[in-house]
């Protein structure tokens, strides 16, 4: 009797007072999906392996899904252990990470353009960050003072593609000798090389726009993370 008694108690207390979700290990859970899908959008760059490609978009719907349920349930919990805005941003900026990987995917095969070693470095610093956004996400629970290093991180970052980025329009914008002087000797059909050239300059432009703003997701994700460190640590 006396456990039945309990059993009632522990139902309608569970049910005044919902257990609060794991809402730390949801938004470690959706740092992995985004950390997944950055390794095959990296292999993708490195390969143009147009399996790859299929993979990013896979992974990027399961992150999808998984950002879904996870509003879910922020919407219909009780409490939660930190602002609840703050749990919102850093599901939806992590994930969009991961939407711009997608995006620039996309935008290679409609344009058909294939990887070069600039969409590499660049993809390579967006993996990089998105695993110091899992580090940090990992850590809010135990040790959220720690997990300032990897906001740090991912900011910085953002700061080294972006650098990268200059690097490639600089190396991109620069004058095809071959044609120039062609151009200046007037060699027959080498106006029609030069228009070629440059749409296939206006072209990689566009994919190295995207893994820029993939960087600037990738740096407002971080900022969240620090957000979320000043208010719990």
């Amino acid at each position: 009797m006396s456990g039945g008694n309990n059993s009632i108690v522990t139902k309608l207390t569970n049910r005044i007072f919902p257990v609060m979700p794991d809402f730390y290990g949801m938004m470690v859970e959706q740092c992995d999906v985004t950390a997944r899908g950055m390794d095959v959008f990296l292999e993708f760059m490195k390969t143009g392996d147009t399996a790859k490609a299929d993979q990013v978009r896979a992974i990027e719907k399961e992150g999808d899904e998984l950002k879904t349920r996870q509003m879910e349930v922020l919407n219909r919990a009780f409490a939660t252990p930190m602002d609840r805005e703050d749990i919102f941003r850093a599901i939806m900026a992590i994930d969009e990470v991961l939407n711009y990987a997608k995006t620039t995917v996309r935008e290679m095969e409609a344009l058909e353009i294939k990887p070069d070693q600039h969409m590499i470095a660049m993809a390579q610093l967006v993996r990089d960050g998105a695993y110091s956004l899992k580090s940090g996400y990992g850590k809010l629970s135990t040790n959220p003072m720690d997990a300032e290093v990897d906001a740090a991180a991912t900011r910085k970052g953002e700061r080294n593609t972006e650098k990268a980025y200059r690097s490639a329009l600089a190396d991109l914008f620069s004058p095809d000798k071959e044609i120039e002087a062609a151009l200046r000797a007037g060699t027959p059909g080498v106006q029609a090389d030069a228009f070629l050239h440059m749409m296939e300059v206006l072209k990689r432009r566009e994919v190295y726009r995207h893994l820029s703003n993939a960087a600037d997701k990738l740096e407002h994700a971080g900022s969240v993370l620090h957000d979320i460190v000043v208010q719990i640590a």
